[in-house]
């Protein structure tokens, strides 16, 4: 069942396209700012869609959701019917960001704020990709590489290497190197190809899963129609939403450590008040998506390039979830040898087995050939989702810390610098693979970690440009409160990160700490996504009160930035940016997610 000699033809000829892409961009590269972190603000509408779509669908998504679809059903789509956040970017944010001509998000930050809200975001951002982005994209490559060619090992000096080693040190170089040699073109152009090849594969094997099962309907009968429902209710049975300890046993029957897991639930109520903010937060301010349409020559381009990742951004649902679905029946039903891994004594899915669901599909179902198309994809997701964190981190790091510390660098120190940057980066990476390799559950985790860290970002951007009244002190204090409320929750989970990297003995001992009833003991116990939304009304309150407990901004400064202060032009030259081409695509995107709603509401 493993990869065929017509797999590793498909699997070379892939890996031979991004090559000979990403050397014709660095063959047309120029040694300037603007072309190596911006692609020369000279992409394609279709370029920066595909490129938003290709960054978001890492190999966590594909891995991830698959998994989840597996165990917990539909609920995970909500996140991924945020196409609509999308539309905020494309009509709300885009033209701000397009007249202002920054090159980052702290860029934007401090032009209507104050240069200190710009080093916070940048130091915040760049932490959290290493920790986020970079750590769930390499644990998820992990799981595809173990499944896949379990049988795959090496020996170097007398260090053995299995699969999950090699296939992430290979994927994360060669990643790597097109990433610091061509920049951001070489980023957006691969990830054009990449999206088109994760799309065909995830909708091969989405078919042939559909068509072993005889269809939608038997889907429905194996799965249940919980599992098509996007709203859960507030307290499952039986479940709790917190981490707990499982010990995991050898062939022999023996404990040989023990790991944590996320005991979770999506209940309608987070899902309704918490997902929104850290969609919005992530598609409409988060550098590792928004450099793309910074790439865009003009407003138009860069709506549409919006426009079109949001209607991308709609098939993951039925790529990526339903796939986890399909899986979960083939395996009841006992259709598909192999997939019996996934099942429990009592009829339900095991967490840890289903979150390579999508890979045993890939395994088991597929026949020869096909099989290298989709582990093209697999690889296209982890590879388009590092690349955007290498390059992201790399212009943070450029534009909104060393381009401060050394205003007169020349165009080529700039480049050179975001060079060096990126190759750091890969280092870094290469460092987590041996930490990512022993840990479990770590996609939830890092969601709770983004939805701690989300808040307060969301509130100064989204809050900045509608209020005009809101000035740097109370964005500051915004930032600083928020942040410090995420911080103190992750330090308080820090048993539960403990557990994750491996070491249980450290977590049980932390833990102990917490008595039950006390204080840390309730905020341990308090849902992430109800403490996001905590986070959120702080930071509003703080930021609201500070502005109007002291002077308020320059209006002539932030001309141009806010709602408040736009010119005639402004709003002259946004008309001009759109025709009915635009407003016709963008009700589609909304009726297709109303639809979806309505078809996986039980």
């Amino acid at each position: 069942m493993g990869l065929q000699t017509l797999d590793w033809i498909t699997l070379s000829a892939y890996f031979a396209v991004i090559l000979c892409v990403a050397w014709w961009v660095i063959r047309k590269r120029k040694d300037t700012a603007a072309d190596y972190f911006l692609a020369g603000r000279n992409l394609s509408w279709w370029v920066v869609g595909a490129s938003i779509f290709a960054s978001n669908i890492g190999s966590e998504h594909i891995v991830g959701l698959a998994g989840s679809g597996a165990t917990d059903g539909v609920a995970m789509a909500h996140y991924e019917l945020h196409a609509w956040c999308l539309l905020v970017l494309a009509w709300v944010f885009v033209p701000f960001y397009a007249r202002s001509l920054v090159f980052t998000m702290p860029e934007f930050l401090e032009r209507r704020f104050s240069v200190h809200s710009r080093y916070v975001l940048a130091i915040v951002s760049l932490i959290s990709y290493i920790v986020t982005k970079m750590a769930v994209g390499i644990f998820a490559g992990g799981v595809v590489f173990s499944t896949l060619l379990p049988e795959v090992h090496l020996s170097l000096g007398g260090i053995a290497l299995n699969s999950f080693w090699i296939g992430s040190v290979l994927v994360i170089v060669l990643t790597g190197i097109y990433t610091m040699l061509g920049g951001m073109k070489a980023v957006a152009y691969n990830d054009a190809i990449q999206t088109v090849i994760l799309i065909l594969g995830s909708l091969i094997l989405t078919a042939y899963g559909l068509v072993k099962l005889g269809g939608l309907g038997p889907l429905r009968e194996l799965c249940g129609s919980d599992m098509f429902n996007l709203w859960k209710p507030l307290v499952p049975a039986g479940v709790d939403g917190t981490w707990a300890p499982v010990l995991v046993k050898n062939a022999a029957g023996a404990v040989v450590k023990q790991a944590w897991y996320f005991n979770g639930y999506f209940p309608w109520l987070g899902m309704l008040f918490c997902a929104p903010i850290i969609g919005l937060w992530y598609w409409c301010t988060d550098q590792y998506i928004v450099q793309r349409a910074l790439g865009a020559p003009d407003q138009r381009t860069a709506r549409r390039g919006s426009i079109f990742a949001g209607v991308l951004k709609l098939l993951p649902v039925y790529l990526f979830i339903v796939p986890g679905l399909i899986a979960f029946a083939l395996a009841k039903s006992g259709k598909v040898p192999g997939l019996e891994v996934m099942m429990g004594a009592d009829g339900t899915a095991i967490a840890r087995e289903s979150q390579a669901a999508f890979p045993l599909l890939v395994k088991y179902l597929l026949p020869v050939g096909l099989r290298g198309l989709v582990v093209a994809g697999l690889l296209s997701a982890l590879m388009s989702s590092l690349a955007g964190a290498f390059n992201a981190s790399s212009t943070l790091f450029t534009i909104d810390l060393y381009q401060k510390w050394k205003p007169k660098a020349t165009q080529h120190q700039m480049v050179r610098t975001g060079r060096f940057v990126t190759g750091v980066m890969v280092f870094i990476a290469l460092l987590w693979i041996p930490v990512i390799q022993g840990a479990h559950g770590l996609y939830f985790y890092l969601q709770s970690v983004q939805g701690y860290l989300a808040p307060p970002i969301f509130v100064v951007f989204f809050f900045g440009v509608f209020w005009k009244r809101l000035n740097a002190k109370g964005c500051l204090w915004a930032l600083i409160t928020g942040l410090a409320l995420g911080l103190f929750r992750m330090l308080v989970d820090t048993p539960v990160a403990l557990g994750l990297f491996g070491y249980a003995d450290a977590a049980k001992t932390v833990a102990k700490g917490y008595a039950e009833g006390s204080f840390l003991w309730i905020i341990n116990n308090i849902y992430f996504q109800y403490f996001s939304v905590v986070i959120t009304i702080i930071s509003i309150a703080v930021m609201v009160i500070v502005s109007y407990m002291t002077k308020e901004p320059d209006y002539e400064r932030i001309k141009s930035l806010t709602f408040g202060t736009r010119t005639a032009e402004d709003r002259r030259q946004i008309r001009l940016s759109w025709d009915w081409r635009d407003v016709l695509a963008s009700a589609f995107v909304l009726v297709c997610i109303l639809a979806a709603y309505l078809y996986f509401t039980g």
